[in-house]
């Protein structure tokens, strides 16, 4: 059975996108620390699949195909799965798209693989697959920048949600590795 991993980058603040932006949105500072690139390269090579909401979808699949980026191989060649009722067809590669009940979906992915899954995000995404308990581990990259209002990680949480920190890696750029596992 596989593991659900939420990568994310968040604010001190706690948000995930300024408001109305989808994607990172240009807050994402100080540049990303060679030692972190490798820790995330890794993680993406070994995923199973990647696991995205519509919004980051759209934005994933008109980058990584063009890309000379050291992520754009994993990214392009790992199994994608975008969660949607809304998108008509997947035009990037090795994409398939969910259209049925969320849980039920995740939950068969967990079951069929062996390995991590990733989840990207969006906010929306996040926030949906937090609120149904989905994710086994978080994986955010502390950004020093507050952003002062801007899309939670974990707004609408109807219940607390204990988490373990089981490791924290501060990087010379300032960025910082924080993972947890649910309590």
């Amino acid at each position: 059975m596989g593991n659900l991993i939420l990568q994310m980058g968040v604010s001190l603040d706690g948000l995930v996108a300024r408001p109305g932006r989808y994607g990172a949105g240009g807050w994402g500072t100080p540049p990303e620390d060679p030692a972190l690139k490798q820790r995330k390269l890794d993680l993406i090579r070994e995923a199973e699949a990647h696991l995205i909401g519509r919004n980051t979808y759209e934005e994933m699949a008109e980058f990584w195909p063009g890309s000379d980026d050291e992520y754009a191989e994993p990214m392009n060649s790992i199994p994608k799965v975008v969660f949607s009722t809304s998108l008509e067809r997947a035009s990037w590669p090795e994409t398939r798209i969910a259209r049925g009940d969320l849980s039920e979906e995740i939950a068969q992915l967990k079951q069929d693989a062996t390995g991590n899954l990733i989840a990207w995000g969006g906010a929306s995404f996040a926030q949906s697959l937090t609120r149904l308990g989905l994710i086994d581990e978080y994986r955010l990259v502390l950004h020093p920048v507050a952003l002062g209002e801007g899309l939670p990680l974990f707004k609408g949480l109807t219940s607390l949600l204990h988490l373990n920190l089981v490791e924290a890696q501060t990087y010379g750029s300032g960025l910082t590795l924080l993972v947890y596992r649910l309590a």
